[in-house]
């Protein structure tokens, strides 16, 4: 009897054997992918895993955002519109602006340039060591680099909004 009640309580366990006896078998990594079908594997040129079980756990992909609502009109007509003319005005006030940055920029440029001297910038009497008047002189090229990028941008600021370009003299070009 004792044999019949555990071969009751263990038939459904018969059930998983093939299971197991599959998750035994042989894993291919194909990159970063697994597969357990030899002629997939094959197909793809995989490499056979060994050692220890393999676990892989799928992401959740997260859902997709939700598309922003329309402006409602209530939203639209609540915004205040502004005039012809305070546009104007403050698209003035922002060329004064980027003209005024301009020359400040201008000015950076010719005092970065003229320490610069062309590569070769008069040694400090800190500058025993050659090294250190080396060291100057990278930083004084970056300098003049980095003034000369921002007066372009600057340049390229003002062509864009219409205000033109000012040499160094400050009349337009």
């Amino acid at each position: 009897m004792r044999k019949f009640l555990l071969l009751v309580a263990l038939f459904p366990l018969v059930g998983w054997l093939p299971a197991f006896a599959q998750a035994q078998g042989t894993i291919w990594r194909c990159g970063n992918e697994y597969t357990n079908n030899p002629g997939d594997a094959a197909a793809r040129g995989c490499k056979p895993m060994e050692g220890g079980n393999l676990t892989v756990i799928e992401a959740v992909r997260p859902n997709a955002a939700p598309a922003p609502a329309a402006p409602s009109a209530t939203t639209r007509s609540s915004t205040p519109r502004v005039g012809s003319a305070d546009q104007r005005a403050r698209d003035s006030d922002a060329q004064a602006v980027l003209q005024a940055e301009l020359r400040r920029a201008e000015t950076r440029l010719r005092e970065a340039q003229s320490a610069y001297n062309n590569g070769e910038p008069e040694r400090l009497g800190s500058e025993a060591n050659y090294q250190r008047y080396l060291d100057r002189v990278e930083k004084l090229k970056a300098d003049v680099e980095r003034a000369q990028a921002d007066v372009e941008g600057l340049r390229r600021e003002l062509a864009r909004t219409g205000g033109g370009t000012t040499n160094t003299s400050g009349t337009s070009r």
